[in-house]
């Protein structure tokens, strides 16, 4: 046998790399549910008891401080721009739902946005880039908020908002029920296992069903993500019922008109999604563990049983994941 067949046997032969996660000191024990990945090196993250997280040195060191002012706060989302620049969300009825800038790494930050509305309740928040991102919140008066942003986060807009079913909301659960794309495409899933889209930046919005499980307060979809415009993945499920995989994902390849439930899925509740290119593998996970899928979803393998909440990629070398307890882990292959 020459060496290049004998190379390509032993390929074949090799065992595909396993994924692991990782777990990092976050030097805090709040439940964490933010987490934004800038690079390899910056990544921040956030929490309850008004925590933020930073490391600038790709997790060897985190620390970890509470935003003056917000220690009974809930930041559930959280969006970096660079080491010095990042966005914080808090969620709660009426004021308690906010929106925090800081422009010196975390030493002081300022209050851009609070919310006016008594009923008013802040779920996620995404950026396409450093000037203009968009805010979801839950439906006041019948229909859902969106308000939008161009400088950045300092100043928001309100937009024409979607109209939403009764009893029908949004989970703050892992800041990845919004998500942004491109330059004007957006996404938004809901409780009631709906996706809304939008192709002009949140001003004008269309809405499909999906398969996903909605026969409860606890249950819908919490997580959404596009590995184009056209396909993309819903994942959620039953929060009260972590190892129930039932009715818990949802496939489109047009965009969000159709969507579809593949015959495996995750083995449990899942509050993220992820694609990572560069593997072109998905991941989603949540507080019963983690699966990966190489097919685009229609076949799915636990290779982690830790909870986590929320992650954020940019690619394989560069994602983490955080959950209760101050759980904060980088992904990895071995």
């Amino acid at each position: 046998m020459n060496k290049a067949i004998f190379g390509i046997f032993m390929c074949a032969l090799w065992p595909v790399r396993a994924q692991v996660w990782t777990p990092e000191t976050s030097n805090t024990t709040v439940s964490l549910r933010g987490v934004s990945v800038v690079s390899s090196k910056v990544v921040w993250a956030s929490g309850a008891k008004g925590t933020y997280l930073i490391t600038t040195d790709g997790g060897e060191n985190w620390k970890a401080a509470t935003v003056t002012g917000a220690a009974d706060l809930d930041f559930r989302a959280v969006h970096g721009f660079d080491d010095k620049t990042a966005i914080l969300l808090s969620i709660g009825s009426g004021e308690k739902s906010r929106v925090y800038r800081t422009k010196d790494g975390g030493g002081t930050w300022d209050v851009s946005y609070s919310n006016p509305d008594p009923k008013g309740f802040f779920d996620s928040i995404a950026f396409w880039d450093a000037s203009h991102g968009i805010l979801l919140g839950d439906p006041v008066d019948g229909h859902f908020v969106i308000m939008t942003t161009d400088d950045g986060g300092e100043t928001w807009k309100h937009e024409k908002t979607p109209a939403a079913q009764p009893n029908e909301g949004a989970f703050a659960a892992s800041n990845s029920c919004l998500l942004v794309l491109g330059l004007h495409e957006v996404w938004f899933a809901t409780s009631g296992a709906r996706v809304f889209h939008s192709s002009d930046g949140g001003k004008k919005w269309t809405v499909s069903t999906t398969p996903v499980r909605h026969d409860s307060a606890s249950a819908g979809i919490f997580s959404i993500a596009f590995l184009n415009p056209l396909f993309g993945i819903a994942v959620g499920g039953d929060y009260s019922k972590p190892a129930d995989a039932a009715h818990n994902i949802a496939i489109t390849e047009d965009g969000g008109k159709k969507w579809t439930a593949p015959e495996n899925g995750p083995s449990g509740f899942r509050s993220a999604i992820a694609y990572l290119p560069d593997l072109k593998m998905w991941i989603a996970t949540g507080t019963s563990g983690s699966d990966v899928s190489t097919d685009k979803g229609k076949t799915w393998k636990q290779f982690d049983k830790g909870g986590y909440n929320a992650m954020s990629f940019l690619l394989s070398f560069a994602g983490w994941a955080v959950g209760p307890k101050g759980a904060i882990a980088r992904f990895g292959v071995q």
